[in-house]
This record gives structure tokens, sequence and C-alpha cells, in this order.
């Protein structure tokens, strides 16, 4: 990738999430030249990859919107602005650089460089993969009836599906799957679940079996679907074979945010970027948003709607530490021409 002026942006963004693409259609109102880079080959971060036929419901406007409907919808209004989107491509390192007269960051991949003037980090919890659930069949059918996420939702249609986890994630898909599955039976290693609380009321109010210390012991079937599945109660040792055509695991997921730690921002807990209320860091015009910032005397609270105000914020920074006669509140958006 050439390095010639024509080529600095104003802001670009690291991630493309929910909060990544808010962060640009911002940026785009305040007329900045925008880049988006993301790592996998596809938009949307966690809502395209883990659930994208997912309900949410926290969406202010929405009282309930399919993470994909959401994702489509933030990619329309960025379009607004038309910003530059790269796929596929981590970055690697971050620096400084003098180019053209001017000092600028150098986001550096594995295939050449992007040049900008300022940063918003919106990478999230950094990359990640489900905790893989090592029992006997499951490496035979995965994604041929073994699952850890789903992406479309029309092959569960009248199966008998085993769901085993006890987060939002397996709690969500119970009841989202409810009334397309022909049965479903939720296990849970123990008896404390990890999810909404009016989650778990509704799903109680369901006629899902709930079954608490049950634990999956293994997988049969035909050589080219699951046809049952072995499970045990990790109490008493107790077995039941179960019929099954899917088993879908939500055990949760690792995350790592690789090379970032490395760039030199100040970090909590290795896993988090510590910013002021304006979302910058402490290095010059770099900022964070959504999940993987650490607001300075501030409660986390990893919610969509909260990367959308990191983001608004961040974007308004970035306008002004490039130009610091630019006001940080530019006016209601249903006061600008667009």
């Amino acid at each position: 990738m050439p390095e010639d002026a024509s080529e600095v942006y104003d802001v670009t963004i690291i991630g493309a999430g929910p909060a990544g693409l808010f962060a640009a259609f911002y940026a785009g109102l305040r007329g900045m030249r925008t880049k988006i880079v993301e790592a996998l080959p596809e938009v949307g971060g966690q809502l395209a990859v883990l659930y994208p036929e997912k309900f949410i419901y926290d969406v202010p406007g929405h009282p309930k919107i399919m993470a994909k409907d959401l994702v489509k919808q933030l990619i329309e209004q960025i379009h607004l602005f038309e910003p530059t989107m790269v796929l596929g491509q981590r970055i690697e390192t971050l620096t400084r650089k003098q180019f053209e007269g001017e000092e600028v960051w150098r986001l550096g991949t594995d295939t050449g460089s992007h040049l900008t003037r300022t940063v918003v980090i919106t990478a999230g919890i950094g990359a990640f993969e489900p905790n893989k659930l090592d029992r006997p069949g499951v490496g035979d059918y995965l994604d041929k009836g073994v699952y850890y996420f789903v992406k479309d939702k029309r092959p569960f249609r009248g199966k008998k599906i085993l769901i085993i986890g006890g987060g939002d994630t397996a709690i969500d898909w119970a009841l989202n799957l409810k009334d397309w599955a022909e049965s479903i039976t939720l296990i849970h290693r123990r008896d404390q679940f990890r999810c909404h609380e009016g989650s778990m009321a509704h799903l109680k109010t369901t006629e899902i079996p709930i079954m608490t210390f049950w634990e999956l012991k293994r997988i049969e079937g035909d050589g080219s679907a699951p046809k049952s599945a072995t499970i045990y109660e990790n109490r008493t040792a107790e077995e039941r074979t179960i019929p099954v055509d899917i088993v879908l695991i939500s055990t949760g997921f690792k995350a790592a945010l690789g090379p970032i730690t490395k760039w030199g921002m100040e970090m909590v807990d290795n896993r988090h970027i510590k910013t002021n209320v304006f979302m910058a860091t402490n290095l010059p015009g770099v900022f964070a948003a959504g999940d993987i910032a650490a607001v300075e005397g501030s409660a986390p609270l990893n919610l969509i709607v909260t990367g959308f105000g990191h983001a608004a914020i961040a974007a308004n920074a970035c306008k002004t530490h490039i130009d610091p006669a630019a006001r940080m509140f530019p006016g209601h958006s249903s006061e600008m021409k667009l």
C-alpha cells in the first residue's frame, strides 16, 4: 500500500463492530476523511460472527432487532459518507511517522500500512474463539450438526436440539429457537447461570427442560450427522442418552487483544485501554471506544449503547485534535444537512 499524501486519512478506526461503525458515521458528520480497518473478512464484530440471528433487546428505539439487521442498518448509515473500508487486515504495529512535514500515525499490517492523523480503537474484546468441548464425537460432527456459532438458523428448523451452556448466548438461543425446533433440551454443568435475569425468567415460563449439573459425555451418529447424545449428572454419574439432530455448544469463548497491548497505551488488567472522559488514551491522537475502553472514573458497562456513546465522543474528540479551533459539540444531527 503506497504511503503518499493522498493516503493520509483524518481518522482510521480499528474494528468494524457496532462502535466502530457508529464512530465512522460520526466522523463523517464532522467532515473527516475516514477509514475502517477490520481483521475479519466481514463487518459487524461479535454481532456478525457470534450471533447474527439473535435478537437484541437493549438498542434504543428498537423493541427488538436481529443482530444482522442492526449491522445492516449501521452499514447503511455510514454509506452516507462513504468511508474507506478495508477488511481482512490485522493491525500489527502503531508508530509515529514524519510525512510531508506532518507527524502522523502509521498503522502497520502484514501487507502494508495505513497513514492517519488520528486513530480510534474499537476492537471490542479482541480476537476471539470459542471454548472447545473435548468430548467424543464433537470433532467428528463439527459443522455437520455440532456448532459453536449460529450463522444461519434455517438448518435448525424442526430439529431436536441439545444446547450446552449457562450464559446469555445459550439462554438466548434456547428462547430464539423454541418455536423453530421440534424440541430443545438445555444442560448446564452447575446451577448458577450467567445471563440477564429477564431472559432466565422468560426461559422458566417455557416447556424447555433446564437440566442443571448435567454435562455432555459423547455424541454418536451415522457418520454424516449426530443421532444421539449421552449426557451425565456430574454429582451422581447418572447417564442418559437422548436423540439429537443438532448440538449447540455455548460454553463461552476466549479472547486476546494481541499486539494492541504492545502499542504503548496505558492498559487496565491487560484487557482494556485506559482513557479519559474524551476517550483519549495516553498517546496523542489515539482514542478507544466500546468494550475495549476503560473510562477513568467510570464503571465498565459492556453494552452496545455504551459503545455508541463512546464512539460519538471519540469521533468529536478526533475533530478537535486535528483542528483545535473546531468545537467538540458540533450541534444536533437534526440541524445538519445530510
